[in-house]
């Protein structure tokens, strides 16, 4: 291969932003079928392409500005500033910073508790973990509005989302006044995601208090905490034996399709006997491993943050050889389906199998000297 530097692949500007965006939208959403999504993203995408030579774009006055319920917002309408889907890029794994450049804005137990009544039904938020809630709540900032302050204009590049604490607004589109919002509510959620115009203006009519929130932070929390789950997962894929030999995209597919579930103390994750249908890594907490012992359950282990159970039910399907149940608080687990397993690496399944009877041994001699202890 040339390592004629002049004959490398560049990967243009426009389709890094292009790509960004949509996995941006798939983390957000959570379809349960990526290439159904994918492809109706990039026909939207296409759709809402302004036409050459041609700024002008209708809107309708019917549509609300408050996407609250999950709708999207109303298409944009004319203006002379030239708009764009695009919004700033990020590149998580260039970002070190483990604290983050996020700033923590003070807030009252009252105002917090608000906020999140406020935003608990917003789509975009919907599928944030409480730790990714918990940083987007800290960093909304507070702005404080004058009575004929716009807080957003019609046609303009959106960059903001605003919750109201206090105050009376008005919505307008097209000049005409169209709805009033009085000491709560929310609106331009979409901004979180894209650079795109400002479907109604919003005027205050009293003094008011927002708290805001603006696109790249929330897209820098979302990306970032995405980003480290995956390495985390990446390296919990890499700690069991029998997916070593996997080569990286391989690892990093499964990674993407490992599934977060929490389990209360006491509550039990997987029964002897049952069928397997996939296995588990320790995110958080510990659990216990039992075996059916005369009528009773006997522990033979606990695990730990980071250790994992069920593997080979990934290759052979046997009914469980233990139960294991949640231990000491909540316990927070990954979880990779065997199906789910099968469709990514089905190619490996023989070559696992063949292997499979070592790994038994292996096991299952772990298992006695537990046992012994």
């Amino acid at each position: 291969m040339s390592t004629d530097s002049s004959r490398r692949i560049q990967v243009p500007d426009e389709l890094k932003e292009v790509l960004l965006q949509f996995s941006i939208s798939y983390l957000v959403e959570q379809p349960p079928d990526l290439i159904d999504f994918a492809a109706d993203y990039f026909n939207k995408l296409q759709a809402n392409r302004p036409a050459t030579g041609n700024t002008e774009i209708t809107a309708d006055d019917n549509q609300s500005v408050n996407s609250q319920e999950g709708d999207a917002e109303p298409p944009a309408v004319q203006s002379t500033r030239r708009k764009s889907v695009f919004a700033e890029a990020y590149d998580p794994e260039a970002d070190d910073d483990d604290d983050g450049a996020t700033a923590i804005f003070p807030k009252t137990d009252e105002q917090r508790a608000r906020l999140v009544e406020s935003v608990k039904n917003v789509l975009l938020f919907r599928s944030l973990e409480k730790e990714q809630m918990n940083q987007v709540l800290d960093a909304m900032f507070e702005r404080k509005v004058q009575p004929g302050d716009y807080i957003i204009r019609q046609g303009d590049d959106g960059d903001n989302f605003y919750v109201i604490e206090s105050g009376i607004y008005k919505v307008y589109i097209n000049d005409k006044h169209i709805s009033t919002y009085t000491h709560t509510g929310l609106f331009g959620e979409l901004a979180l995601l894209y650079n795109m115009p400002r479907a109604a203006t919003v005027q205050a009519e009293t003094v008011g208090l927002l708290w805001a929130m603006d696109r790249q932070t929330f897209r820098r929390i979302l990306l970032k905490s995405a980003f480290k789950k995956r390495k985390m997962y990446e390296e919990l894929l890499n700690s069991v034996p029998m997916l070593k030999a996997l080569q990286n995209y391989e690892r990093m597919n499964l990674a993407d399709a490992l599934v977060t579930k929490t389990y209360e103390d006491g509550e039990r994750i997987i029964k002897q006997g049952d069928a397997a249908d996939g296995m588990y890594f320790i995110e958080e907490g510990t659990v216990s491993v039992r075996m059916d012992q005369d009528d009773s359950e006997i522990e033979i282990s606990q695990l730990g943050k980071g250790q994992y159970f069920g593997e080979l039910a990934l290759v052979t399907h046997r009914p469980r050889a233990a139960s294991v149940y949640a231990t000491g608080g909540t316990v927070k687990l990954a979880f990779l389906d065997t199906d789910a397993f099968e469709r990514i690496l089905g190619f490996l399944t023989d070559v696992l199998k063949r292997n499979i009877l070592m790994y038994e041994q292996m096991f299952t001699e772990m298992a006695r000297r537990n046992t012994n202890l």
